[in-house]
C-alpha cells in the first residue's frame, strides 16, 4: 500500500516537473521566436528605409533633370526669340534706311522733273522753229525737183506708186512660190493624215461586217452544251480553230469573232456539225475540227483551180493555185479578191487582144495580181510587195513579178503589161457596185450623196459620178458668186464627212457658169 503510494507521489512529482520543463521550453521557444520576429522587422524596416532613400534620390534626380532640360529649352527660345527681335530690329533699320533713300530720291525726281519740262518746252519751241524751216526747204525742193524732172508731184506720185505695186507684186509671186514649195513639203504628211482618218472612220464598220461569222442554233439549251462543265468544250474549241467564241443574250445564236476568214469559216463549219451531231466534248471537237480543216484544204485547191481553168491559165505552182484558192475567203472593201482577181484576168486579157500585147502573160498577171493578200495578215509588208516576192519564189516569169509589184505603185511600171494590170485593176475595183454586196447600197450611197448636195440653197443640178467618189455640183449664177462657189464646196465636203460613211475620198466639184446671149438682126 505504501509502495503505490509513493508511485503516485512520484508520479504526481514528474507530472508537475515535467510540466513545468515543459512551460520554461516553450517560454523560451516564443520568446526566440519573437526574437526571430523582431530582427525580420527589423531588417524589413532597414531594406524599406533604403528603398525609400533609394526613391527619393531618384525623384530629386529626375526633378533635377526635368528643370535642367525645362531649363535649357527656355534659354533656347530666349535665344530664338533674341535673333527673331534682332532680325525684326536689322528689318526695320534697313526699311527706314530705304525710306529715307527714297524721299531723297524722290526729291531729286521732282527737282530734275521741273528742270526736265523746262527743257522741253525750249526744245519744243525750238523744233516747231525747225519744222517750219525744213517746210520751207521742202517745198523750195519739191519746186526745184519739178524744174529738174520736168514732172509735177501728182505724175511722180503716179509713178511711185506704180514702181511699189510692181515691187509688191514681185514680192507677193515669191511668197505664193514659198507657200507652194512648203505646201509641196507637207504633202505628204497631210496625204498620211487624210488616209488615216478615212481608214478610222470606215474601220468600226468593216471589223463590225466583216470579222465575224454568226452560227444558228436549235435552241438555248445548245448554248450551255457549247460551253460545257466549266467552260472545257468553249475553251477546246477556242484552242483548236484559233478563233473567239462568243456567247451572249443573242436568242439561239452565237458569235465567231476573228480576222482570219478562213479560220473563222473552218470554226463555223465545225460547230454545225458539232450541233448536227449533239456530241460535244473535246476529244469530239479536236476530230471534227480537223476534218474540217482538211476538207477546207481541199476546197481552198478546188477553187484555186477553178480559177486558173476559168481564167485559161495554166502551169500554175500548187503552192500559188492554194493562194489563189484562199482569196475565195478573203475581201477587200466588201468585194471578193478571188472574184476580183478574175475580173482583172478577164479584163487584161481584153485589153491585151486589142493592143497585140501576149494574152496569156496579160491573163496569167492580172489573175495573180493581189495573191499577196492571200498572207498580208501573216506577213508585213505592201501586198503588192508580199506578192512579187511569192510569185519570185515559185518560179515566176519576171514579167509577171513586175507587174504585180507595181500594180500599186510600189515600182514604176517599166512594161505594157505592169501597166494593163493597173488599169484592169482600177476598172474592176471602180466599176459601179463592184465594192458592195448589193447594187441598192450602191445606188443609195448615189441618193444621199446627192440629197446632201442639193440641200444647199442656190444648186441646180447635182450629179454623183464614178462610183460615188465624185460629186458635180452645177449652181444658179446669179445666186452663186464665184467665191461663195469655193465655200459651197468646202461646205458640201464637210457635210458629207460628218453625215457619210466610205473607203478613200469623194470629190466635190462645184460648177458656176456665165453665159451671154445677144441677137443679131
Amino acid at each position: 500500500m505504501v509502495s503505490i503510494v509513493i508511485i503516485i507521489g512520484v508520479a504526481l512529482l514528474a507530472i508537475v516537473i515535467g510540466s513545468c520543463i515543459g512551460f520554461f521550453v516553450r517560454k523560451r521557444f516564443a520568446e526566440s521566436k519573437i526574437e526571430i520576429a523582431e530582427e525580420a522587422s527589423k531588417k524589413v524596416l532597414e531594406r524599406a528605409k533604403k528603398e525609400s532613400e533609394t526613391i527619393k534620390k531618384e525623384a530629386r534626380l529626375q526633378v533635377k533633370e526635368d528643370l535642367y532640360k525645362a531649363k535649357a529649352d527656355f534659354e533656347k527660345e530666349t535665344r530664338e526669340r533674341r535673333l527673331e527681335i534682332h532680325d525684326l530690329e536689322k528689318r526695320m533699320a534697313q526699311r527706314e534706311e530705304n525710306l529715307d533713300k527714297k524721299v531723297e530720291l524722290l526729291d531729286q525726281k521732282e527737282a530734275s522733273h521741273s528742270k526736265r519740262e523746262r527743257n522741253i518746252a525750249a526744245k519744243e519751241k525750238e523744233s516747231l522753229e525747225k519744222e517750219k524751216e525744213l517746210q520751207d526747204a521742202l517745198v523750195k525742193q519739191r519746186q526745184r525737183l519739178e524744174m529738174i524732172s520736168g514732172m509735177s508731184s501728182d505724175d511722180a506720185k503716179k509713178t511711185l506708186m506704180q514702181s511699189m505695186e510692181d515691187e509688191a507684186k514681185h514680192d507677193a509671186a515669191k511668197t505664193i512660190r514659198r507657200i507652194e514649195e512648203e505646201a509641196k513639203e507637207t504633202a505628204d504628211k497631210m496625204a498620211r493624215n487624210i488616209l488615216a482618218l478615212a481608214i478610222q472612220r470606215y474601220s468600226a464598220d468593216y471589223v463590225a461586217e466583216k470579222t465575224v461569222s454568226v452560227v444558228n442554233l436549235p435552241n438555248e439549251e445548245m448554248k450551255g452544251r457549247i460551253i460545257g462543265r466549266e467552260g472545257r468544250n468553249i475553251r477546246s474549241i477556242e484552242a483548236a480553230t484559233g478563233v473567239d467564241l462568243i456567247i451572249d443574250d443573242t436568242p439561239e445564236a452565237v458569235v465567231l469573232s476573228g480576222f482570219d476568214p478562213i479560220r473563222r469559216e473552218i470554226a463555223r463549219v465545225s460547230l454545225n456539225r458539232l450541233i448536227e451531231d449533239g456530241r460535244i466534248h473535246p476529244a469530239r471537237i479536236e476530230e471534227i475540227v480537223e476534218k474540217a480543216k482538211q476538207e477546207m484544204d481541199a476546197k481552198i485547191r478546188e477553187a484555186g483551180e477553178q480559177a486558173t481553168f476559168d481564167c485559161g491559165v495554166h502551169g500554175v505552182n500548187g503552192e500559188v493555185i492554194k493562194l489563189l484558192g484562199r482569196l475565195k475567203y478573203r475581201s477587200s472593201y466588201d468585194q471578193n479578191v478571188l472574184q476580183h482577181s478574175q475580173e482583172v484576168a478577164s479584163f487584161c486579157g481584153i485589153i491585151a487582144s486589142e493592143l497585140g500585147v501576149n494574152i496569156k502573160k496579160a491573163k496569167r498577171a492580172g489573175l495573180l495580181h493581189d495573191i499577196g493578200k492571200a498572207v498580208d495578215h501573216e506577213v508585213e509588208g505592201s501586198h503588192a510587195v508580199i506578192g512579187a516576192n511569192l510569185a519570185k519564189k515559185y518560179g515566176e516569169n519576171d514579167e509577171i513579178i513586175h507587174a504585180i509589184a507595181a500594180h500599186h505603185d510600189d515600182e514604176k511600171p517599166q512594161t505594157v503589161i505592169a501597166i494593163l494590170v493597173q488599169v484592169a485593176d482600177a476598172l474592176s475595183a471602180a466599176r459601179p457596185g463592184a465594192r458592195r454586196e448589193m447594187l441598192e447600197t450602191y445606188v443609195k450611197h448615189l441618193k444621199e450623196l446627192e440629197e446632201i448636195a442639193e440641200s444647199f440653197s442656190g444648186v441646180s443640178k447635182t450629179y454623183a459620178v464614178q462610183a460615188g467618189r465624185e460629186i458635180r455640183i452645177i449652181v444658179e449664177s446669179n445666186e452663186i458668186s464665184d467665191d461663195a462657189a469655193v465655200v459651197l464646196s468646202g461646205d458640201v465636203a464637210k457635210k458629207i464627212e460628218a453625215n457619210l460613211s466610205y473607203p478613200g475620198q469623194i470629190k466635190v466639184t462645184v460648177i458656176r457658169e456665165t453665159r451671154s446671149v445677144d441677137f443679131a438682126k
